[in-house]
């Protein structure tokens, strides 16, 4: 068998196990809203883990971080994960687990849902699904883009980047419409499986291949000296170090995929016991794909710009055979399908639930499905265009996202925190952020998401005190139940 027929049979037998998962969920779906869309809320520990792992693992961490690092050397590693190494239990603890709790006590199914009812604004929730929309469209993207790279790589362009990213997201659409969120989270824990055990075997080949750690290391300091030291240059000085790590340590919890995964969880156990490893195992794997960026420098010294996304798919096909080639583009495509298959419910239950009202449950289901489709499409459009690198896109989502954190902060910890509150603070942050993004404001050396963030934060705290609070009943619907499992 020729190379390409090798990876295209080791990726066929992938893609009938993760159909066959999304069918057999299927038959263990109720037609119900609830069941569709958070899989009955009974997520114990392992797989709310794989799940939580799996849905974060994209192309923004595998060949995003890998071709930062490319051109920016070693200190991305503390770029991306320092900060949040911190901030990430922090952010669980503030705002997740009471997110959980509220979320059952009132059964909302959607971040926008519960906030709608906890401010007793049925726009509030309009309006947090339209920035939800706005910036997860180019995050699913950047992992469409990573798949149709990849498979252009491991393919030698037999297959082309416009017939991959188009064939990854109907295989998605396939199975997350048949099974929902269970599906979604049963097929979590066999694509995390298959990209951390190739990832580990891909780390000890490459580096034993390569001469061993201290022997590429000395390399890189003879050839690439820069790529070992960080100096106090963008983006690695003081005001883009903070800003870039408050994002990442922020963002995690403000990803609506995610955050609707807490709300899945089946008790507060499986709800600690996976976020007590879930930052662990993410700072490990952002060290592992930054090393590849740098180690990739000594093999294929000359990617110009965005062209360094390439930079994983090409160390894998320069020093694996063809078997584990397929292994390898497996391996992306679970990344990928394991969190655009999220993105894509969890918009579609946002629609159904927080935007168009007075659905039954039947129709809920319906309309998320179709959709799905209008998610495709539009995702499918932004791909052809690839406006960035990988990582320059998903920086621009996970701005956004950040945006939302302090709505989602007080909203949930604060009781004179209202709608009018909410919506002035989404839209103070945005307004600010797309204004730094654009060079209308002086950034002082910090990141437009840092200023969108303070926006954010200091009209959330002003606004309540000099507009009416909410009713008391629906802060007492939301914020009860989270102060008496505080004691």
């Amino acid at each position: 068998m020729s190379t390409e027929a090798i990876v295209f049979t080791v990726v066929g037998a992938y893609f009938v196990i993760v159909l066959a998962i999304g069918a057999a969920a299927y038959r263990k779906t109720s037609d119900t809203a609830e069941d569709y869309f958070l899989g009955g809320r009974v997520a114990r520990s392992v797989v709310l883990f794989m799940s939580l792992f799996g849905t974060n693992i994209t192309p923004f961490l595998i060949m995003g971080i890998s071709g930062l690092a490319y051109h920016a050397g070693i200190g991305v590693f503390g770029y991306n994960a320092v900060l949040p190494a911190l901030l990430i239990p922090l952010v669980y603890y503030a705002i997740g687990y009471p997110a959980w709790i509220a979320s059952r006590a009132t059964g909302a199914v959607t971040p926008a849902e519960l906030f709608a009812r906890r401010f007793n604004s049925p726009n509030f929730g309009r309006l947090m699904f339209a920035v939800y929309f706005i910036y997860t469209l180019p995050y699913m993207a950047t992992g469409v883009v990573g798949v149709g790279l990849a498979v252009d790589v491991f393919t030698h362009q037999l297959v082309s980047f416009d017939v991959a990213a188009a064939g990854i997201i109907i295989i998605t659409i396939a199975y997350t419409s048949l099974g929902g969120m269970r599906a979604t989270m049963w097929t979590n824990v066999f694509q995390g499986l298959v990209f951390g055990c190739f990832l580990c075997i891909a780390f000890l080949v490459i580096a034993t291949d390569l001469g061993g750690p201290v022997d590429i290391m000395q390399q890189l300091a003879q050839r690439f000296p820069e790529l070992l030291s960080t100096g106090n240059s963008p983006p690695f000085h003081i005001q883009g170090w903070i800003s870039w790590g408050l994002a990442m340590g922020l963002t995690v919890i403000a990803f609506p995929h995610l955050l609707v995964r807490v709300f899945a969880a089946k008790d507060v156990s499986a709800l600690k016991n996976s976020v007590r490893y879930y930052p662990l195992i993410m700072i490990a794997l952002m060290l592992v794909t930054t090393l590849f960026g740098i180690w990739g420098r000594l093999e294929f010294p000359d990617f110009v710009g965005r062209d360094s996304d390439l930079i994983f798919p090409m160390l894998i096909q320069s020093h694996f055979g063809p078997v584990l080639q397929g292994l390898a583009l497996a391996s992306i495509l679970a990344a990928v399908m394991s969190t655009l298959d999220a993105q894509m419910l969890t918009l579609s239950s946002m629609l159904t639930r927080d935007v168009w009202h007075g659905l039954s449950q039947h129709r809920q289901v319906v309309l998320g499905r179709v959709f799905l489709i209008v998610l495709a499409g539009a995702t499918y459009l932004i791909v052809l265009q690839r406006p960035a690198s990988i990582f320059t896109i998903a920086q621009l989502a996970f701005s956004g996202y950040t945006t939302l954190v302090p709505v989602l902060f007080m909203g949930l910890r604060w009781r004179r925190f209202n709608g009018p509150a909410g919506i002035a603070s989404i839209l103070a942050g945005n307004i600010v952020l797309i204004a730094a993004y654009n060079d209308m404001l002086p950034l002082l050396g910090f990141l437009p998401v840092f200023w969108g963030f303070v926006a954010a934060t200091v009209t959330g705290i002003i606004v309540p005190f000099i507009t009416a609070p909410t009713s008391q009943e629906h802060v007492d619907a939301v914020m009860g139940p989270i102060e008496e499992a505080a004691g």
